[in-house]
Formats: structure tokens, C-alpha cells, sequence
């Protein structure tokens, strides 16, 4: 009895911003303040540049640790958000420590250094790492974990640096059941609407006039899986995007065009296949194919990577949910 009515004893400790501006770390209205208010039992009280947190040990050491990351992330010239918070606080309950020390020791983000390739999360730090260590990697994962965004960032930071000498980005076209040859314009035209997600990641870290130049001199090209047969490429960055949309022959076909100086990465979601029911994802296959085989890592990404929307990371677990109650059904 007298060890129960221990381990509920209320503590109180208190946690000192230093070099911090508080208004940063509560967020707009104190938002930040009351979701982490929500998120935890004890009582928080802000008093100058002292955090009162008072309630059970467990927790107030818990809700401790949390600010230490949330400073530590801001004190790294990076602001919180909301996504990032949320994503600290489920970090802190099941680890024990946040995310900003290890994200912030990131030997990928260093080597790399641009701000639109930074990982956000624990998944997409490890995940830009087995891109600086291997030569094939292959990101599985639910939509908005940075899968495609990520890869098309170290893409443009290697023809940057002269590390490779052009990039090819690949996508299946199959998403709408169409061929292509009975959609209207030229084969850019054709094959616009697949690849428009790869050109907005594009977009994002290049000026029009230098994609278009690229473009032209063939130092980028976008282009459906189906072009790839027959070719080698040599000192290339390569990208298959939405692979969970290829046959085992494609993906087979994909992987051995690389040529030597160059690196893939292939990105999908395994849950959103849209191959007619009687095909086989070569996504799902080549994961027992390649498994154990030195320079190709797989890096599994979770709806704890998700950095779009805050929504969407509870879209994606309310569909797990659904699916998991779907099956036992």
C-alpha cells in the first residue's frame, strides 16, 4: 500500500528557459502551451522564465523532458509546429526522449545541408542516411511521410555538387487505367498528369527557368516506367516514384538499368496499389528478393513520419483502424 501511495506522491519541478523566448515555445494565443496541457496530467504554470510542472513524478519528469527537446529544436534556429510538437509529445511517451537531439546529430542532413532536405522526423532522418550509405534504397511508406520529397531534394543537392550528372525521375502510368496513347498532345502531354507530384518537388527547390533548361538539355528527365526498357544509365540520380504500382517484371526491368555512379531510390506506399486485382505488386515482392544484400536498404516509414496536414496523420491510423476491424469481420 504504502508503495502505491508513493508512486501517485505529487512533485513539483521547475524548468528554466534560457536563451528562449517563450512565446516561440507556447506558440500563437499559447496553443502550444494548452495541447501539451491536454496531452499531459500535471499542472504547467509559466512565470517569467520558469515552467512550473507539478502532479505525479512519471509524468512531470515526462512533460520536463519535452521541453527540454522543444528548446533544444528551437535553440537549432528551427521553429515548432504544430505537427512537430505532436509528433515530440508521442516521442516522449513511448521512447522517453523527444526527437530534436538525434535529428539535430544527423550526418545526412550535415553532409547535405539544405534546408528543403532537412528530416523533420525520426523515419525521414534515417531514411536520408540510407540514401548517403547505399546505392539502392527503397522507402515504403503512407502518403505525406517526404518519401518522394526527400529523394527529389538529395537529387537536386548531387547534380549541384557534380556528384552525378543528371537525374531521371520514373513513374508508372497506370493510376487512371488509361493508355496512353488514347490521351490527347504529345507524349509530354500524355504523361504530364502522372508525373505532376515529381514536378512540384521540383518546383520547390528549383527556379522554372533552370528546371526548363534542364529539361531541354536532357540534365532532368521525367518520364513514365515504360521508357526505361533497353537503357543503362550511367552517373545517374534515379527516382521511381509510386512503385507499389509496378509488376514484378517492371520493377526488374527498373533495377537493372543502373549504370555505374549512379544511385536509385524507389518510393511507395503498399497500401494504395492500383494494379488491376490479378497483378502483383513488385514493390511487395522485391522485398523478399533483395533482402540481406549489401549497398540496397529498405527504410520503413510510418504515419508517425507524415508531415503534411496534421489531419492526415489521423486519416492514415483511422484507415488502419477500419482495415484491421474490416479483416477480423
Amino acid at each position: 500500500m504504502r508503495m502505491g501511495t508513493k508512486s501517485r506522491e505529487t512533485v513539483s519541478k521547475t524548468f528554466v528557459l534560457e536563451d528562449c523566448d517563450p512565446r516561440l515555445l507556447f506558440g500563437q494565443n499559447d496553443a502550444f502551451l494548452r495541447r501539451i496541457e491536454q496531452a499531459f496530467t500535471p499542472s504547467i504554470v509559466a512565470r517569467g522564465d520558469r515552467i512550473i510542472i507539478e502532479g505525479e513524478a512519471a509524468e512531470v519528469n515526462r512533460v520536463f523532458k519535452l521541453f527540454e527537446d522543444l528548446t533544444a529544436r528551437l535553440a537549432g534556429s528551427d521553429y515548432l509546429t504544430e505537427q512537430y510538437l505532436n509528433y515530440a509529445i508521442e516521442m516522449i511517451k513511448e521512447e522517453g526522449d523527444g526527437p530534436a537531439k538525434s535529428m539535430a546529430d544527423s550526418e545526412a542532413a550535415d553532409a547535405i545541408s539544405k534546408p528543403y532536405i532537412r528530416p523533420k522526423t525520426i523515419g525521414q532522418k534515417k531514411y536520408l542516411e540510407a540514401i548517403r550509405g547505399n546505392d539502392i534504397v527503397f522507402s515504403i511508406g503512407p502518403s505525406g511521410t517526404g518519401k518522394t520529397y526527400l529523394a527529389v531534394g538529395v537529387a537536386v543537392a548531387e547534380l549541384k555538387e557534380k556528384r552525378v550528372g543528371r537525374i531521371v525521375l520514373v513513374r508508372p502510368a497506370v493510376e487512371a487505367g488509361e493508355s496512353l496513347g488514347f490521351l490527347p498532345g504529345d507524349i509530354r502531354a500524355k504523361v504530364d498528369p502522372y508525373l505532376r507530384p515529381v514536378y512540384d518537388a521540383l518546383h520547390n527547390m528549383m527556379p522554372p527557368d533552370k528546371i526548363q533548361k534542364y529539361l531541354e538539355l536532357g540534365t532532368i528527365e521525367i518520364l513514365p516506367l515504360a521508357f526505361m526498357r533497353g537503357r543503362t544509365l550511367d552517373r545517374t540520380f534515379i527516382i521511381l516514384d509510386e512503385a507499389q504500382n509496378t509488376t514484378p517484371d517492371q520493377m526488374k526491368m527498373f533495377l537493372t538499368r543502373l549504370g555505374q555512379g549512379s544511385k536509385a531510390i524507389i518510393t511507395g506506399d503498399v497500401t494504395q496499389i492500383d494494379l488491376e486485382v490479378k497483378k502483383k505488386s513488385g514493390l511487395i515482392i522485391i522485398q523478399k528478393i533483395l533482402l540481406g544484400i549489401d549497398g540496397i536498404k529498405f527504410v520503413y516509414l510510418t504515419d508517425k513520419d507524415v508531415v503534411r496536414h496534421p489531419l492526415v496523420q489521423q486519416i492514415i491510423r483511422a484507415y488502419e483502424r477500419f482495415d484491421k476491424n474490416d479483416r477480423k469481420e
